[in-house]
């Protein structure tokens, strides 16, 4: 029983995740990137502090920052601030069928920034694994002119690719905390809201937003950044065959790209297809050594 309910989280979690690239272009519509991180993340907070408190565990929350604010000030500003002020604006940039490919390469920068920082050893399989994976970078950058190394934005490709580092900045400084995970992520979101805001201001002036805009950026709150992450630690916790249920994230690129051309109309390159291809056989060769922990497998990329 508990299996079925374990797969029934994984693969709601990952339908949900296949369905966010598609929100982010359609709520940049109606918001720039930084509005579109405050917004989302006041309904991601509201929805973990509701899902904290129906666990009976809200009651801890001041005394779990307490033990590490500096720590948790840390993770806030580099998850959600700072990686979604980045991935956003890559997304506005590029087509969404290529940041959200390039995006999904941060399990191959973990493998390498948890080399530098954590003193972890890459074999040989690992190396093969990045070949594989930024070859399939380059190739949906260059949209298949990998010789001539032509981008259509490269600032967006850089900014698509700077949020792969964030990311796994954030899961390598995350492998030291012990606290509930719920209250982690709410604590994040709750941290960097101030600083968000205030970018927000500065920014400029928030203009009249549609409830076509409001209920897109609710839905990425809710969906991307809250409600899902719940539904993956779930399955997680609940399955004796965690390679089982995390292999389920390999799905979610595809579909998205099936609803981004669906639903939005945006064109799906070739190289797209062959470059995705390239980054999911690098992550599968990860998976087969069992490198990556439950943990740095328990989020997607957008």
């Amino acid at each position: 029983m508990n299996e079925r309910y374990a797969l029934g989280y994984g693969m709601a979690a990952v339908l949900l995740w296949s369905t966010v690239a598609t929100a982010f272009k359609i709520t940049l519509d109606y918001f720039t990137p930084i509005q579109m991180v405050v917004a989302a993340s006041v309904v991601s907070a509201i929805a973990l502090t509701g899902i904290a408190y129906w666990q009976g565990k809200l009651h801890l929350l001041g005394r779990t920052f307490a033990e590490r604010p500096f720590y948790y000030f840390c993770l806030g500003l580099i998850n959600p601030f700072a990686y979604y002020v980045v991935l956003f604006k890559a997304y506005e940039l590029l087509p969404a069928s290529q940041a959200q490919p390039l995006n999904y390469s941060w399990a191959i920068t973990l493998t390498l920034m948890a080399a530098v920082f954590l003193g972890q050893k890459i074999r040989k399989q690992d190396w093969a694994a990045c070949a594989l994976g930024y070859f399939g970078v380059i190739v949906i950058a260059t949209k298949g002119d990998v010789f001539a190394l032509q981008f259509d934005s490269p600032t967006g490709v850089a900014l698509a690719l700077l949020s792969t580092l964030l990311w796994a900045m954030y899961w390598i400084l995350n492998t030291k905390n012990q606290a509930d995970p719920v209250l982690g992520v709410l604590l994040g979101f709750l941290v960097s809201l101030p600083f968000s805001i205030s970018l927000s201001l500065y920014s400029g002036e928030w203009p009249s937003i549609p409830w076509q805009g409001w209920l897109a950026v609710s839905y990425v709150g809710l969906f991307e950044m809250g409600i899902t992450f719940v539904l993956w630690i779930n399955a997680l916790k609940l399955t004796q065959n965690t390679a089982r249920i995390s292999n389920l994230i390999f799905i979610s690129p595809f579909i998205s790209l099936m609803l981004l051309a669906t639903i939005i109309g945006e064109e799906i390159h070739p190289s797209t297809l062959v470059g995705l291809l390239l980054i999911v056989c690098g992550l599968v060769i990860q998976q087969f050594k069992g490198k990556k922990s439950p943990e740095a497998v328990s989020d997607r990329s957008q």
